[in-house]
């Protein structure tokens, strides 16, 4: 029998209490953080086995779209946040009504869930967007297809993520037929201009309620078929120019939407008309990301410590990198499941990379999911980048991909 009261014991009286909204590897993630802190956090979650439930000393169990699930599981916490943007927003009002303390609010959170209502109001203050246009009928399609001529990216309004919720139409035929399977299914749509993209950027910052802002070194963020799959800190070849501006965008949008804890703001890098590199605004995550995992262990605070002070209103701490170059390296279910353990493989890249550090979420093997990271740094792009894939890599499949024979 599964125990929904949660576990009220599991806090040092006098210290905070957050509960996090979602049981994923960010919530896992920031319970080990919270453990440093003196904390520990109170979770919502689905099932015991969630990857953040196998950790948390205190769970309660429900849905988040239930908004008695919500009030059980947010009674006398000091903060409330999240490791995901979906809760509904109306239910996050009304625990506000109610005095319950979220972070981030509703009104920044909805930035994050619906991306024609985040593309408005990025235009409103001032950040650059590709052009878009609500799609609500295949005329309104066409007519976008034509204004940008044909160069058409066709996104699910919500709920799309590791590239899911995203299509490219060849042509107008196939824009046609796509737009009207979506809305006949019921999902809402918009389209934006697709970029001549050099390379996806993130630019990631902290906010508090007071107001106080720390930003990260600005990344590269490798994706491969819509799924990051290496994050790079720092962005090799930024120029110090534009990674200011990335900056400047990441703190410019945090102040004006009014999000609080980790903000990360998804860019696109692209030549302009005249072949200088400029920026756009990709996506909005209100929440650490995965993109910031390398600060774990190449940054004086990680996202997760920062997270919960933001949301505690605590000071912020430093974002200094604590090496040159710090590389993550997504750990992702390969198509088959090797037959050695996952203990000895992570032995095996022990061996061969002692200063790898593996990140493990808990999860069961599945094609394609995200089971974990490596974290490798150094002080030479090249190496460190080739050792974490290979890391990596290794994890997944149970067999070096450079052909390496321990000795």
């Amino acid at each position: 029998m599964i125990d929904a009261a949660g576990n009220p014991l599991a806090h040092v009286p006098g210290m905070p209490t957050v509960t996090v909204i979602g049981d994923g590897q960010l919530a896992r993630m920031m319970q080990t953080e919270a453990i440093e802190l003196g904390q520990s956090i109170r979770l919502l979650a689905a099932s015991p086995d969630a990857s953040a439930a196998q950790v948390a000393a205190d769970v309660v169990y429900g849905d988040y779209t239930d908004l008695a699930d919500l009030r059980r599981a947010v009674e006398g916490a000091d903060a409330v946040t999240f490791d995901h943007e979906h809760v509904p927003t109306e239910h996050l009002r009304a625990l506000i009504a109610e005095g319950v303390n979220v972070q981030p609010g509703p009104d920044a959170l909805v930035n994050a869930q619906d991306k024609l209502v985040m593309r408005k109001r990025l235009r409103e203050i001032g950040a650059p967007v590709p052009p878009f246009a609500a799609i609500e009928s295949v005329e309104d399609a066409e007519a976008f297809f034509d204004a940008v001529d044909g160069a058409v990216c066709l996104k699910a309004r919500r709920g799309g993520y590791d590239g899911h919720g995203v299509w490219f139409p060849a042509d107008r035929a196939q824009l046609r037929t796509l737009v009207a399977e979506l809305l006949a299914a019921g999902t809402p749509l918009m389209a934006e201009k697709k970029v001549a993209l050099v390379r996806e950027l993130s630019a990631m910052v902290a906010r508090t309620p007071s107001g106080n802002v720390a930003a990260w070194p600005v990344v590269e963020s490798v994706q491969t078929n819509g799924i990051c799959t290496e994050a790079v800190s720092p962005a090799p070849g930024l120029s110090p120019e534009l990674g200011q501006r990335a900056r400047d965008l990441a703190v410019h949008v945090a102040e004006e939407l009014g999000v609080t804890g980790v903000l990360a703001v998804e860019l696109f890098e692209f030549a302009d008309a005249n072949g200088q590199p400029d920026i756009a605004v990709n996506e909005l995550a209100m929440r650490p990301h995965n993109t910031g995992h390398w600060t774990q262990d190449g940054c004086v605070t990680s996202q997760f410590e920062q997270h919960l002070r933001a949301v505690l209103d605590y000071p912020l701490g430093s974002t200094a990198p604590t090496a040159p170059v710090t590389v993550m390296a997504n750990v992702l279910g390969g198509d088959t499941d090797p037959d050695m353990p996952m203990g000895q493989r992570m032995a095996q890249v022990w061996q061969r990379f002692p200063h790898a550090k593996i990140h493990l979420y808990g999860k069961p093997w599945r094609a394609g999911r995200k089971i974990g990271h490596v974290n490798v740094s150094g002080d030479d792009d090249t190496r460190v980048r080739r050792e974490a894939n290979l890391a990596a890599d290794y994890l997944v499949h149970g067999r070096w991909a450079d052909g390496f024979i321990a000795a």
